[in-house]
C-alpha cells in the first residue's frame, strides 16, 4: 500500500486530485516547470502522469534537504475498517493526543492574562511557529504587483445590475523574465449601491459573470442560490480570484508561479512558503487593488473559500490583519481540523507528494517514519488548528461545514473542527468579543445538530445540510456579517426584480415553481406573508378556511413571507406565473415596502411604482387574466403609518379600469376610519386572524363568482405548499 496511488477529489471547484505517493530520489537540478492546466478535470492520463512525476521529484528533493528517508503513508479514506491503512472513523479512537497546546500559555509557561500580552508576546510566538513549521515564510522581497483593468462590462447577476471588471495584476518579473505571474480576478459590484459596499474575495477561477465554471462531473447542485447571486442580492460585491494564476495547485509547479518567481526558478528550502500561503499573499494583493476602488468599502472586505480554498481562507485571515471577516468552508486537515485528531484525513496525507506543496517543506517532518532526526508525528507539531483560528481574533470568523450524507465527507472531521473552534474561544473572549458561547471544554464539546447555528458572537459555527460547499451557509454568513460589520444593505428599487438571498426563500421558490408547472390553477393568489398564511400547510387553521372558501375555483397560493414588491417581481420573472394561464390573479402586496414608519411622497411613489410593475408583469405573463388588486391592509404595529397606506391605496384605486384590473378595498371592515383595527381582525398588528381572512373572503366572493362562476364540486388545483424550514424542523 505504501507505493500505491490514490486520488481523492475534495471539491468540485478548481482542484487537482490529491495524490499520496512515497517519494523517489530526484535529480539534483530542478527542471523547468510546465504550464498550468486550464481545467484540472480535463487532464489527459499522460499529462497527469507527467505532472505526478515532476511533483515526486520536487517532493523527493525536499525530503533529501530535511534528511528524511521514509514517510508514513497517508490514510485511505475509502478503505473499510480493518483494511490496510484505512482511515479511522471511530470517535473512540479519534483523540490519541487529547491535550492540545494551550493557546494562552507562553512558551516559558507564563499565562496570558491581558490583551497586551496576547498581541505583544503570545501571538508572535504562534505566528512564528506557523510560519516556520506549517505554512512557510513569505520572502522579504516579493515582486511588486501592478494592476490593470482589462475589461469593464455592465451586466446582471441574479437579475441585479452590476459592474464587472476583469482585472489583471502583473508581478514584476524583471529580475527573472523566464517566469511570468499575472494574477487574474473579476471584481463585481452592484450598480444600485448608494455608497461603498462590503466585498467578499472568493478563491476560485477569476471568472466574470456568465462565464462557465469547470465542474466535477456528477456534482450535486446545492439547494441554495449561487453565492455570487446571494451576495449581490444582499447589497455586497464579490471578487472571483483565480488561485491558479497566483500559484498552480501541484508540486510540479513550485518552481513557477509566485513562489518560483520570488525564488528565481529554484526549488524551495524547508522554511519557504507553500501554496496556501501564496494564495493568501495573492488575496492580500487583491485587497490592495480593492482599496483603490471608491465603490468598495475597504474596511469591510472578507475572504472565503471551500475545501483547500477554505484552508487558504483561514490562513489568509490569520496572517493578513486588513481582512475584516472570513467564511471558512469545509477546510479539513491543514485548515480548521486539528492535526492531533486521528479521524479521516491526517498529517501524513498532507506530507505525501500530492499535497505537500500546500505547506512549508518543514511540515514533512511531522509525517516522518525514518530520518536523520528520528521520527515525528502530529503531537510534535508546536501549534494546532485552534491556534490558527485564534489568530483571526477578534475579527468575525465563521467556520462552516456540510453533512457527509450530501458529500461533505467524514474525511474532513467536522467534529474535530468544531472542537478546534471551541478551543479558540478564550482568545476571542480575552480580546473583548463573544465566542461560540459554548461552556464545555473542547475535549468533550459535541457539535450541535446540522442547521443549528452558533452565530451570536464574532466566532461562529454552522453545519448546514448541504454537501461540500458553503453557499448553503451564505445567507446566514451575510446576515451575521452585516450585524457585526454594522452594514445595512440599501433597499433595491421597488419596481425592479430582486432575488431574496436566503436559502429558505430559494427552496420556497422551487416549491412554487413546481406548483406552477403542475397546472390546474384558475385562481392565482400573489403576495407576501398575509397572502401566504391563508393557504399554507404550516397554518392548518387558516388552510382549512382557505379550502372551504375556494374549493371548486382551483386556487393556488403563491404568497411568500417577507417579500417586498421587488422580490415578487423576481419570482414572476423567474417562472412562477409562466404557463399557468389563470383566469383571475388576486394581488395583495406592498406592506413590507411601507414598513413600520410613516412615509413621505417618495415612499408613496415607490410603493405605487412597485405594485404597478407587478400588475404589468402579471398582464404580460397572463394576458387573459383579470387582476384583482387588493388595497394594502391596515397595520397597527405603528398607527402613524396609516396615512401612508391610505395614500398608496388611493393610487391603487386609480390603476383599476373595472375590466382587466379590479380594485378591492375591505379595509373599512378591518379597521375604523382612524385606522384602529376592529376587534379580533388581526392575529397581531399586521397579519389577519380567521375573522380577518373571512372579511377578505367576503369581499372576493362576488367578484370571483362573476369571473369564474359558482364553485365546482371538484377542485383541480395542486396541493398547498408550506414553509420549507418548517418541514425541515419536523423531519419531513
Amino acid at each position: 500500500m505504501s507505493h500505491s496511488r490514490r486520488v481523492l477529489l475534495l471539491s468540485g471547484l478548481g482542484i487537482l486530485g490529491a495524490l499520496w505517493l512515497r517519494a523517489e530520489t530526484p535529480p539534483s537540478t530542478a527542471p523547468a516547470a510546465p504550464a498550468a492546466a486550464a481545467n484540472p478535470f480535463q487532464l489527459s492520463p499522460e499529462e497527469r502522469a507527467r505532472l505526478d512525476q515532476l511533483a515526486r521529484e520536487d517532493h523527493g528533493d525536499m525530503m533529501r534537504q530535511l534528511g528524511i528517508t521514509r514517510l508514513r503513508p497517508g490514510f485511505n479514506g475509502r478503505a473499510a475498517a480493518g483494511e490496510p491503512n484505512a482511515a479511522n472513523y471511530d470517535p473512540a479512537q479519534a483523540n490519541p493526543y487529547p491535550d492540545w497546546p494551550d493557546v494562552l500559555t507562553l512558551k516559558d509557561g507564563a499565562k496570558v492574562t491581558t490583551a497586551e500580552m496576547w498581541w505583544r508576546k503570545r501571538r508572535p510566538e504562534i505566528v512564528g511557529d506557523f510560519e516556520r513549521e506549517i505554512y512557510g515564510q513569505v520572502p522579504r522581497e516579493v515582486p511588486k504587483v501592478t494592476w490593470t483593468v482589462a475589461e469593464t462590462v455592465k451586466t446582471a447577476v441574479g437579475g441585479q445590475p452590476v459592474v464587472a471588471r476583469r482585472v489583471v495584476g502583473h508581478a514584476d518579473n524583471s529580475a527573472h523574465p523566464a517566469i511570468a505571474v499575472d494574477i487574474k480576478m473579476a471584481v463585481v459590484v452592484p450598480v444600485n449601491a448608494t455608497g461603498p459596499v462590503p466585498v467578499l474575495i472568493m478563491f476560485g477561477w477569476g471568472n466574470m459573470p456568465g462565464e462557465a465554471l469547470p465542474r466535477f462531473p456528477g456534482a450535486e447542485e446545492p439547494a441554495a442560490p449561487p453565492a455570487t447571486e446571494q451576495l449581490i442580492a444582499a447589497g455586497w460585491g464579490y471578487v472571483s480570484l483565480s488561485t491558479a494564476s497566483i500559484q498552480a495547485d501541484n508540486g510540479a509547479f513550485l518552481t513557477a508561479g509566485i513562489i518560483g518567481l520570488a525564488n528565481q526558478g529554484k526549488r524551495r528550502t524547508p522554511e519557504q512558503w507553500g501554496t496556501l500561503r501564496a494564495w493568501a499573499w495573492g488575496a492580500a494583493r487583491a485587497l490592495d487593488y480593492l482599496e483603490t476602488l471608491p465603490a468598495v468599502d475597504a474596511r469591510r472586505v472578507g475572504i472565503e473559500g471551500v475545501s483547500r480554498y477554505g484552508k487558504a481562507a483561514l490562513v489568509t485571515m490569520a496572517f493578513e490583519p486588513r481582512f475584516a471577516v472570513v467564511l471558512v468552508g469545509s477546510s479539513g486537515e491543514g485548515g480548521a481540523k486539528p492535526h492531533r485528531r486521528n479521524f479521516g484525513e491526517a498529517v501524513a496525507n498532507l506530507t505525501g507528494s500530492g499535497a505537500y506543496h500546500w505547506m512549508a517543506g518543514n511540515f514533512l517532518k511531522y509525517g516522518t517514519a525514518e530520518g536523520s532526526f528520528g521520527s515525528r508525528n502530529a503531537n510534535d507539531i508546536p501549534v494546532d488548528a485552534h491556534e490558527l483560528i485564534a489568530l483571526c481574533a477578534p475579527r468575525p470568523t465563521f467556520i462552516s461545514y456540510g453533512v457527509p450524507e450530501k458529500g461533505d465527507a467524514n474525511w474532513l472531521d467536522q467534529q474535530g473542527s468544531y472542537m478546534a473552534t471551541v478551543a479558540a474561544g478564550p482568545v476571542f473572549r480575552l480580546l473583548g468579543v463573544q465566542d461560540l458561547g459554548v461552556t464545555e471544554d473542547y475535549r468533550v464539546a459535541k457539535m450541535p445538530p446540522f442547521n443549528t447555528g452558533l452565530l451570536d458572537g464574532q466566532l461562529a459555527w454552522r453545519q448546514h445540510d448541504g454537501g461540500h460547499e458553503d453557499r448553503s451557509n451564505m445567507s446566514f454568513f451575510i446576515a451575521w456579517a452585516n450585524r457585526l460589520l454594522q452594514y445595512t444593505p440599501p433597499p433595491g428599487p421597488p419596481d425592479q426584480p430582486r432575488m431574496r438571498a436566503d436559502r429558505n426563500s430559494h427552496l420556497a421558490h422551487r416549491q412554487l415553481l413546481a406548483k406552477a408547472k403542475s397546472g390546474g390553477i384558475d385562481l392565482y393568489f400573489l403576495g407576501d406573508s398575509i397572502t401566504r398564511r391563508w393557504g399554507a400547510t404550516d397554518y392548518p387553521d387558516f388552510l382549512a378556511h382557505w379550502t372551504r372558501t375556494f374549493h371548486g375555483w382551483n386556487a393556488g397560493n403563491f404568497g411568500w413571507g417577507g417579500d417586498r414588491t421587488e422580490n415578487i417581481l423576481w419570482r414572476l420573472s423567474n417562472g412562477e406565473l409562466d404557463g399557468v394561464n389563470p383566469k383571475v390573479v388576486v394581488l395583495l402586496a406592498g406592506t413590507n415596502n411601507v414598513g413600520k414608519e410613516p412615509g413621505d411622497d417618495t415612499r408613496v411613489s415607490d410603493v405605487t411604482r412597485g405594485l404597478q410593475a407587478i400588475v404589468a408583469a402579471c398582464r404580460e405573463k397572463a394576458p387573459a387574466a383579470t387582476i384583482v388588486l387588493v388595497a394594502i391592509f391596515p397595520r397597527n404595529d405603528n398607527s402613524a403609518v396609516m396615512p401612508t397606506i391610505a395614500r398608496i391605496n388611493t393610487n391603487l384605486a386609480k390603476m383599476a379600469d373595472g375590466k382587466s384590473v379590479r380594485f378591492l378595498d375591505v379595509n373599512a371592515k378591518l379597521a375604523a376610519a382612524n385606522g384602529t383595527l376592529a376587534l379580533g381582525m388581526m392575529a397581531d398588528g399586521l397579519h389577519p386572524s380567521l375573522k380577518g381572512y373571512e372579511v377578505w373572503a367576503e369581499g372576493l366572493r362576488p367578484i370571483l363568482t362573476e369571473l369564474l362562476g359558482p364553485p365546482a364540486a371538484t377542485d383541480h388545483a395542486p396541493p398547498p405548499t408550506g414553509d420549507p424550514s418548517a418541514l425541515e424542523r419536523s423531519g419531513n
